[in-house]
């Protein structure tokens, strides 16, 4: 029977626990967190593209629910993990530095910022972005620069867009 899965062709018949294996025994140091005040549909984007770029571990914080769909069954190879508040959330990632990606009053250019290698991003929800206790406790605050007329962009595309930088830096040229 032929593998259907969503999955690189190395992957193809195999287990779901041993590609778990596989992908945690060369997996990133990277980690994505989403501050999930609203069910919002962005963060099905947000897991699939974690997976792409090798990320391991997602924290979500507040809701457990989310839009599953637009993960396309990739949050199967992942570590998730739900929080209730961000005291919480804050408690289980002390040793690795929170970079907060927002378009808010002090953050600083992507392009210049520097993302280390041992990190969690976190995102927040379409229009609220991120609470303001989460991002009061970020090390760094980072927006992407933009050029046209409008005030953000998706933050599904911006979590792709931070998690591709943050590949650059640190597996790329790292």
């Amino acid at each position: 029977m032929e593998d259907t899965r969503n999955v690189i062709d190395k992957y193809k018949g195999l287990a779901i626990e041993d590609i778990i294996d596989d992908l945690d025994n060369k997996g990133s140091l990277l980690e994505i967190a989403i501050d999930n005040v609203e069910r919002d549909y962005n963060m099905g984007t947000i897991v699939r593209s974690a997976n792409a770029f090798g990320v391991r571990h997602i924290h979500i914080i507040g809701r457990r629910q989310w839009n599953k769909r637009g993960a396309m069954m990739t949050d199967k190879y992942l570590h998730v993990h739900y929080y209730n508040d961000a005291a919480e959330f804050m408690a289980s990632i002390s040793d690795k530095a929170l970079i907060a990606i927002d378009n808010i009053e002090g953050s600083v250019p992507l392009g210049s910022a520097i993302l280390p290698e041992k990190c969690v991003l976190l995102f927040g929800a379409e229009g609220p972005g991120i609470s303001p206790e989460l991002a009061s406790q970020a090390s760094k605050i980072v927006a992407i620069e933009q050029f046209g007329s409008t005030r953000s962009i998706n933050v599904g595309v911006a979590a792709g867009i931070v998690m591709y930088e943050w590949v650059r830096q640190n597996l790329l040229h790292g």
